[in-house]
């Protein structure tokens, strides 16, 4: 998540008054056994079904990088909330979905204070990280059900009609909580989840913190806190990241700086430098934007010239 930082950096608190209120429910399947206490402990080393839910990261009681499962039932069993959802671009209209908060299941699985950050990833290898801010901002849900609905049940993906289950992300209501040039804070809300990691938001963002001499330059840090919410969803640095795009860190900054011009129209407008690109646009930033993510991808291709 972006963090607070000065000169052309500009963060905008807004006031979360007026907050929809989700309500504690705890719904569950036929034949779901509500245990009297959830813990790494009751986790599975297997998957048994497509519907379990892969759990990796830093595991409470387990060697780092280790991988547990829960199943579809177990997740029904624990405390959930439940609200209306109308401004989730994943629906047409006003949406009743249930779910786990992240904020609940990194409290039972995450291994210790610094795993602070979750981590979301999708079949198609798409992330979405949530920091400490964004969970104490946003309340991001492990959607169980929609409109009382099992996957299956579940609406299509607007985009391309694809299937959103076995999980997906939403937030009660999303409202901005900073703006850094013309990049405004965004809704994580990724469908298609297979996978929750528990990791150290310092490990992660750490992994693609801008290298060499301007390394602190405003317009670089700017360019960073950019790319910690966005690109690093899609792509990879060092272990971290998404993998959908296939193009990694050091391919974006090698493209940075061979053809600046090109990356930056890139960015904004991918289809009309490459019909075929899958990758959304940024149409709304403007030019100061493009070459704050310029300068931070230069900085990686500036180390290795040094």
């Amino acid at each position: 998540m972006v963090r607070l930082s000065t000169g052309l950096l500009t963060v905008v608190a807004l006031l979360l008054a007026g907050k929809m209120a989700p309500h504690l429910a705890v719904p569950a399947e036929a034949g779901a056994v509500i245990p009297d206490a959830t813990s790494v402990a009751t986790l599975h080393t297997a998957r048994a079904s497509s519907s379990d839910l892969e759990l990796g990261g830093d595991l409470a009681e387990l060697p780092p990088g280790s991988t547990r499962y829960i199943t579809r039932d177990e997740l029904l069993a624990l405390p959930q909330v439940t609200y209306t959802v109308t401004d989730d671009e994943n629906f047409a209209g006003a949406t009743v979905v249930s779910g786990v908060p992240l904020e609940k299941l990194a409290q039972l699985f995450a291994a210790r204070t610094e795993s602070d950050m979750a981590v979301a990833i999708c079949d198609d290898q798409y992330q979405s990280p949530y920091p400490r801010i964004y969970l104490a901002e946003h309340h991001p849900v492990l959607v169980l059900t929609v409109n009382g609905n099992a996957p299956a049940r579940w609406p299509k993906d607007p985009q391309g009609g694809n299937d959103m289950g076995p999980y997906m992300i939403s937030n009660p209501l999303f409202k901005p909580r900073f703006k850094i040039l013309s990049h405004t804070d965004e809704p994580q809300i990724p469908w298609g989840v297979v996978r929750l990691e528990f990791r150290s938001e310092k490990e992660v963002y750490g992994a693609i913190a801008p290298r060499g001499p301007h390394a602190q330059d405003t317009l670089v840090q700017a360019g960073y806190k950019i790319a910690e919410q966005n690109c690093l969803r899609c792509h990879n640095m060092d272990g971290e990241g998404g993998l959908k795009a296939g193009r990694p860190w050091h391919v974006l900054s090698a493209w940075a700086t061979a053809a600046p011009d090109y990356f930056a129209a890139y960015v904004r407008n991918p289809q009309a430098k490459n019909p075929s690109a899958k990758m959304p646009g940024n149409s709304g930033y403007d030019d100061m934007t493009l070459k704050a993510l310029t300068a931070y991808f230069q900085t990686f291709s500036a180390q290795e010239k040094q």
